[in-house]
């Protein structure tokens, strides 16, 4: 009961902060033992997966969730490396056709499907995984990654169970009908409901800035992909206003994309009285002590909504998450339900994660604010530097 009366934010008080973060501990689920080895002769599901582009959330939920699947006894080995220096999971995939079949599940050694943030290989990844599965018929399960590839597979052009995973709002999206139903048989989505009004919430009840600057792609996907109607809303009950930085960030060039967001962060911090740093492209890990120089200068608070991984490379705020391995087992136990006769719109895909806190106190020298007790009180993580990423 408790859990489910924190997930309202249409007010948070500065006690509700402490109540929050100090009651997250209630809404954390026991982790499952491991389950039974499978039988020689069950059947093994033969799984594709497709992604939009390069995506570091994308490597790190990845190996969640095969790590999940390896202590669920699905697969033999879970202990994917993740790649340095590169957003890519190609190489994750490549490493899991050789260590990882003989199970329950087979990951197709040519069955990676990436667009590279093309929306033209996009289309053409698309029909292919379709026209694959119409005429071949070797693909019995699909891991779609991200906000394009939830929208290219979540369709009824096909009925191949699917999971869509890393998307921010996959109801906004349109990806599935709602938190309690995916509209489609064969679809299932990892949801958070409640995740980002929460942000706002905090992260508004500790500044009570009035201009939040908010960098997004302006396509139809790039809003749903950050939430911008739950943004939007939650700005309207709360009484500030989004000021907005359209730029493209789903694109081939990385460095394009970084570019676009250092901009976009740059203006932000002269017209903002606070940044929140959506979940982009853009933010890429090993240049994120150069996207928040201009923060520093301005003395603007910051607010990741990927979560406290970024809090630890030097952005100011996040709510604390689940570790990616616990989101990756909640995707394997939907995967395991599913191999055991259920179908993926049967199965819940409500996702409880933690609501602490977590801060850098590095960053919040540098721009001169000095936290109050209450709400270093209510901080599960705390990073006294930032820390410099590998990729």
């Amino acid at each position: 009961m408790l859990c489910a009366r924190m997930v309202s934010a249409r007010v948070v008080s500065a006690r509700m902060v402490r109540i929050l973060m100090l009651a997250a501990c209630c809404c954390m689920a026991a982790l499952p033992a491991r389950a039974a080895a499978p039988e020689a002769n069950a059947r093994v599901w033969r799984v594709a997966y497709i992604e939009g582009g390069p995506y570091t959330d994308y490597q790190q939920i990845l190996a969640g969730t095969v790590r999940g699947l390896a202590r669920l006894g699905l697969i033999p080995d879970g202990n994917v490396p993740v790649p340095q220096g590169t957003e890519s999971t190609r190489e994750m995939w490549q490493w899991l056709t050789a260590h990882a079949n003989g199970g329950r599940i087979e990951f197709l050694a040519d069955g990676y499907y990436t667009a590279d943030w093309d929306p033209a290989r996009r289309a053409a990844n698309r029909a292919e995984l379709l026209r694959r599965i119409r005429e071949r018929g070797d693909v019995d399960m699909i891991f779609a990654y991200g906000t394009w590839a939830g929208l290219d597979m979540a369709t009824d052009d096909h009925a191949v169970p699917t999971f869509s995973m890393s998307v921010t709002d996959a109801v906004g999206a349109g990806i599935v009908k709602s938190v309690e139903d995916s509209g489609h048989d064969h679809v299932h989505a990892q949801l958070e409901p409640g995740r980002y009004e929460r942000q706002l919430a905090v992260f508004h009840d500790v500044f009570k800035f009035k201009r939040l600057g908010v960098p997004f792609d302006d396509t139809p996907e790039g809003r749903a992909s950050i939430a911008m109607p739950v943004i939007e809303r939650t700005a309207a009950e709360l009484g500030f206003t989004v000021v907005p930085c359209p730029a493209r960030f789903d694109v081939p060039d990385l460095d394009v994309a970084f570019g676009n967001l250092l901009q976009c962060v740059e203006t932000l911090s002269r017209t903002s009285d606070a940044v929140y740093l959506t979940v982009n492209t853009g933010m890429q890990g090993k240049r994120m002590v150069e996207l928040l120089q201009p923060v520093i200068r301005a003395g603007v608070p910051t607010f990741s909504q990927s979560g406290p991984e970024e809090t630890k490379l030097g952005v100011l705020l996040s709510l604390a998450q689940a570790s990616f391995d616990d989101v990756g087992l909640f995707e394997a136990e939907a995967v395991q339900k599913v191999i055991n006769g259920a179908k993926p719109r049967e199965v819940s895909q409500v996702f409880e994660g933690p609501l602490g806190l977590a801060i850098n106190l590095r960053m919040a020298m540098l721009i001169g604010w000095n936290p109050p007790f209450d709400i270093l009180a209510a901080v599960d993580e705390i990073h006294q530097q930032i820390q410099n990423a590998e990729n």
